[in-house]
Formats: structure tokens, C-alpha cells, sequence
């Protein structure tokens, strides 16, 4: 089976059908142990689309959410940033390419005026969902590396754009509501430097990490 053999479609997430509602709290619940539901619904209102892949026995068998807008960021004004959201996928479905299929489907439900670059963003609470971040050099934060001043209020800016409260921009974490979003069902590998990065993420506090990183190169300055 491979990422071909599902139907992807795109569904506003301010005016979801109950079924679809309950499609992906269903596979929410599959992926975290413990799933907060409350996080979930909370979430659904803060990004515009959701992609929601269909196998060809009717089977729901996954999701993501997601969002680009056009952002007046620091030094930056009309930059095109692309907001990424949660994505889940049923554990029969994975290992297919759905991942990314599901998050560009999301991200490309609105055109943007073109530009030479945009801005990748997403938000994780493992090391195991920040790897496309570990492997750009010029993504914030990286191993090793102190964010800039400069990046520190992009940062700012993306978790504002998130709806997210309680952001630190010394370290890219964004707190969380005080209780875990759940606890992944999948098995981390992660080398000590990732690891480290997620240090001062509280899982159980319903942490994350803010991540972004620069298509297809970052802006003059960027790494200075």
C-alpha cells in the first residue's frame, strides 16, 4: 500500500461534520495514550484547514492540520509562513508516506502569492516529530546553537500566530495547559544531542517545542 492508494481530502475546520469530528478523535485516541481530547478540540480551532486521508475500504486513516498565511514577522513583513498542526495516523496506515502527504495537503489548501521563501513551522513534543528540523542547519532552535536576538522575535511572532501562550524564546518552548497532551504511541529514537534539545520540555505539563526553519535558504543575517 502506498500514499497513492488514499483519497486525501481538505475540509475547513470551523464547520467540520460530526462524523468527521469523531473520525479524528477516534485516531487521536489511537496515537496518544492518555489522549486530552481538550487539546485536540482546542487546536481545531486555531488552524484553518484539515486534511483527512481515506483508505479504499471507506477507512479513515489519518489526519493533519495546518495552515499558511501571509505574517508580517520582524524585519520581515509579508513573509509566507507555513503553520503545521497535530497529525495522526491509524496503526495500520503507517509506513506509507501519509505523514507528509497529509501536512502538505493541509498546507496547500490556501495559495500564497509567490515568494522566494517561506517559513516552516510546527510545534512537537518529542524528538522523533522534530527530525525534518534537526536535518535543516539553518533551523531555530539547533543543536549547540543560542537563538539570535532577531530569531528569538520570529519565534515570538510564530507562537503568537499559533495562539500560544507561555512561549520562551531563550529555549523555543512553548508551555503547556498543565496537563499532557498524551503519550505517543510510538517508539522515540532519538540521538543524546536531539535529546537534549527537549530537555526543558515538560511533557507532563502538555509542553512543546517551537521549531522553524527557512525554504528553500533563510534571509541574509539569519545565522549571524
Amino acid at each position: 500500500m502506498e500514499a497513492s492508494d488514499f483519497a486525501i481530502a481538505v475540509l475547513e475546520t470551523s464547520a467540520l461534520p460530526q462524523g468527521v469530528l469523531s473520525d479524528v478523535m477516534r485516531l487521536f485516541q489511537q496515537n496518544y495514550r492518555d489522549a486530552n481530547t481538550a487539546y485536540l478540540e482546542k487546536n481545531l480551532g486555531k488552524l484553518r484547514h484539515l486534511a483527512l486521508a481515506t483508505a479504499r475500504d471507506g477507512a479513515v486513516a489519518g489526519f493533519a492540520l495546518g495552515e499558511s498565511r501571509v505574517i508580517d514577522l520582524p524585519q520581515l513583513p509579508g513573509t509566507n509562513v507555513r503553520l503545521a498542526g497535530l497529525c495522526c495516523v491509524g496503526m495500520d496506515y503507517r509506513r506509507h508516506g501519509l505523514f507528509g502527504k497529509l501536512e502538505a495537503a493541509a498546507l496547500a489548501a490556501n495559495a500564497l502569492p509567490p515568494k522566494e521563501r517561506f517559513l516552516s513551522c510546527g510545534r512537537t513534543a518529542h524528538p522523533a516529530s522534530f527530525r525534518n528540523f534537526f536535518a535543516n542547519p539553518a533551523a531555530v532552535p539547533h543543536p549547540g546553537r543560542q537563538p539570535s536576538e532577531w530569531q528569538r522575535a520570529v519565534g515570538t511572532a510564530i507562537a503568537a500566530a499559533y495562539g500560544s501562550t507561555g512561549f520562551d524564546a531563550e529555549t523555543f518552548v512553548v508551555k503547556g495547559s498543565g496537563v499532557p497532551i498524551g503519550w505517543p504511541v510510538i517508539e522515540i529514537e532519538a540521538t543524546a544531542d536531539e535529546w537534549e534539545m527537549f530537555k526543558p520540555v515538560d511533557r507532563s505539563n502538555g509542553d512543546s517545542l517551537l521549531g522553524v526553519a527557512w525554504q528553500p535558504t533563510p534571509p541574509a543575517g539569519w545565522l549571524e
